[in-house]
C-alpha cells in the first residue's frame, strides 16, 4: 500500500538517490547531501512548527509501506524570496511609434523581476519511473492542494509553481544557450546547481537590469519561452485544472512558465470537506456513487494521506482497518477528503 506522509530525517539517502534520477532543471531537488540534508531538517522543523511560517518548507514523500521504500517526493515552500532573492523574467511589451513614417511596432521584452517575492511555492515534484502508472503521479501532485486546504492559514494568498523549461534531446536549454550563456559564461547545469545551493548573487551581478528585446534572441530561444519540458506537460495541465494559470512570468535560465493561483480559488479549497472516519468499506454505496478520493488526517505534526474510494462530499467515510492505521486515525476522528479528479465534464 502507498501512503503520502511528512518527510523524516531518515529519508535523506532515498531522496539523494531520487535527486540523481531527476536530472537537470529541477533546481529544488539536487543530489547534494548538505543542501538536501538542510532542507529535510527545515521540513521536519516546519511540521513541528518550530520555525516561522514564512521560513517553512513542507516536504512529503510517497512511501511503499510494505518495505518502507520511497517512490516519490513533492513539497510546498511557505514563502519565496524573503531570505534570498527570487528572480523571474516578466514578459512585457514596448511600443515604438512614428507618425511621420507611419510606423507602429510592438516589441516583446523580458524584465528581470522580483514581483513574485513572498508567494508560497509548489515545488520538487518527482516520481520514480517504475511508479508512473495508475493514479500515482496525479495523487502525489494533488496531495499538496489538500494539505493547503487543511492549513490555509500557513500560506500566502498567492501560490506559484515554476515549471521545468523546454530542453532539447541532448539535454541543452535553447533559451539558456541563446541568452544566459552570453552573461554567465558557464554551462546550464553549473548555473542551475549554484542556484540550488542558494548562491544567487551572481544573477544580479551579471544579468542586465534593463529590458531585453525578445526579437534580439535566436529563433530557437524565442520559440521555447513559456514552454515546458516534454515530461512536464502533464504536470502543467494538472495544475491548471486545479486552479493555476500562466500570467507571463518565466524562469530566467530555461524560460519555463511560472503558474500562479489564489489559494482561495483552488479546487481543493472549494471542494474538499471534513468528514468523520468510520471503520468499514464503501460497499454500502452504489458503485456509481463512489469515486477515488484523497483522504488525509488533520494533524500538521504527523500529516498522512491515502487514496481510496468513497462518496464525494459525504460527511462520513468508511475506511478499512488498514487505511485507518495508515492515516493514524481512529473511527470517529475527523479527516479531510477531496475527489481525485475534477468534475467529469472537465475531462480530468
Amino acid at each position: 500500500m502507498l501512503v503520502i506522509r511528512a518527510v523524516k530525517t531518515t529519508d535523506l539517502d532515498a531522496l539523494i538517490d531520487m535527486a540523481r534520477q531527476a536530472g537537470s532543471g529541477m533546481t529544488t531537488l539536487k543530489p547534494d547531501r548538505k543542501m538536501l540534508g538542510d532542507r529535510v531538517e527545515t521540513a521536519v522543523a516546519s511540521f513541528s512548527e518550530s520555525i516561522p511560517p514564512e521560513k517553512r518548507d513542507y516536504m512529503f514523500v510517497l512511501e511503499h509501506t510494505e518495505d518502507g521504500s520511497i517512490a516519490g517526493v513533492c513539497a510546498i515552500k511557505g514563502a519565496v524570496g524573503l531570505t534570498e532573492p527570487f528572480y523571474n523574467y516578466r514578459i512585457g511589451t514596448l511600443v515604438h511609434c512614428s507618425r511621420e513614417l507611419n510606423v507602429f511596432t510592438r516589441m516583446e521584452t523580458l524584465y528581470l523581476s522580483n514581483d513574485l517575492t513572498g508567494s508560497s511555492e509548489l515545488c520538487s515534484l518527482f516520481l520514480l519511473p517504475q511508479y508512473r502508472a495508475g493514479f500515482n503521479g496525479k495523487w502525489l501532485s494533488k496531495s499538496r492542494f489538500l494539505f493547503i486546504a487543511q492549513f490555509q492559514h500557513l500560506f500566502t494568498e498567492k501560490i506559484i509553481a515554476e515549471m521545468r523549461g523546454f530542453q532539447a534531446e541532448d539535454g541543452t536549454s535553447p533559451f539558456y544557450e541563446g541568452l544566459g550563456r552570453h552573461f554567465f559564461k558557464m554551462d546550464f547545469d553549473h548555473v542551475d546547481g549554484l542556484t540550488a545551493l542558494g548562491k544567487k548573487s551572481f544573477i544580479a551581478e551579471l544579468m542586465p537590469r534593463q529590458p531585453l528585446y525578445v526579437d534580439y534572441l535566436p529563433a530557437s530561444a524565442r520559440e521555447v519561452i513559456g514552454k515546458v519540458h516534454t515530461s512536464t506537460q502533464p504536470a502543467r495541465k494538472l495544475l491548471e485544472r486545479e486552479g493555476m494559470h500562466y500570467e507571463g512570468y518565466v524562469d530566467i535560465f530555461d524560460a519555463g512558465p511560472v503558474l500562479q493561483g489564489r489559494v482561495s480559488e483552488l479546487r481543493a479549497v472549494r471542494d474538499s470537506v471534513l468528514a468523520t472516519a468510520e471503520e468499514g468499506t464503501a460497499g454500502g454505496a452504489q458503485e456509481d456513487e463512489t469515486e477515488h478520493l484523497l483522504v488525509s488526517n488533520t494533524r500538521l505534526t504527523d500529516f498522512r494521506m491515502i487514496l481510496t474510494r468513497g462518496v464525494p462530499g459525504a460527511g462520513r467515510i468508511a475506511l478499512t482497518a488498514q487505511e485507518l492505521s495508515q492515516l493514524r486515525v481512529q473511527a470517529g476522528d475527523e479527516v479531510r477528503t477531496l475527489p481525485l479528479n475534477t468534475r467529469k465534464n472537465a475531462n480530468a
